[in-house]
């Protein structure tokens, strides 16, 4: 019986396993956005959590632990520097996996996982409703022509139908 296993296994072993995510993790967070299986995408969203909010805490036990699991230096210095601004607000959740449909070769389900952007400065759209007075064309606007709108206006324009009407200089056709 598999009682309290909860971990995914994908079929690898298990140092394979954190091999992987170990790599998986630091790709989301160098380009904040991967794409990769269904399911390992749902278990890296527990890796990359449990590493920002090590950021958040920012002191230096944190960043050690962020070491061990972020190979690349470069990588912890950019998330130590960023996630304290930019997860401030947000208590956990900070990415988002959005389906993609399936892969070509093995119909296997994907989906990118990306970061969440903790932007405050969009506010949502108010829709308001236009007023039959705003909805009326102003008739006595003035446009402005452009120096191309004189230049068109100044030669003659041939219709349609003249274009037709003329015969065109191709060969005539040998029988």
């Amino acid at each position: 019986m598999r009682h309290r296993k909860a971990t995914l296994r994908l079929s690898r072993t298990s140092s394979h396993r954190k091999a992987m995510f170990r790599n998986m993790v630091t790709s989301l967070l160098k380009y904040e956005r991967i794409q990769t299986t269904d399911a390992k995408a749902k278990a890296l969203r527990g890796w990359a959590d449990h590493v920002i909010t090590l950021a958040k805490r920012g002191d230096l036990h944190a960043r050690r632990l962020a070491l061990a699991i972020i190979p690349e230096k470069n990588v912890v210095h950019k998330l130590f520097e960023e996630a304290p601004e930019r997860f401030k607000d947000i208590p956990g959740g900070y990415t988002r996996i959005t389906k993609i449909g399936t892969r070509p070769g093995d119909t296997a389900p994907m989906s990118v996982i990306e970061l969440v952007a903790a932007d405050k400065s969009k506010k949502p759209k108010v829709k308001r409703k236009k007023e039959a007075s705003e909805e009326t064309p102003v008739q006595d606007a003035k446009v402005e022509e452009t120096p191309m709108a004189l230049e068109a206006k100044s030669e003659p324009q041939q219709s349609a139908v003249d274009e037709a009407v003329q015969p065109s200089p191709e060969k005539p056709a040998e029988s």
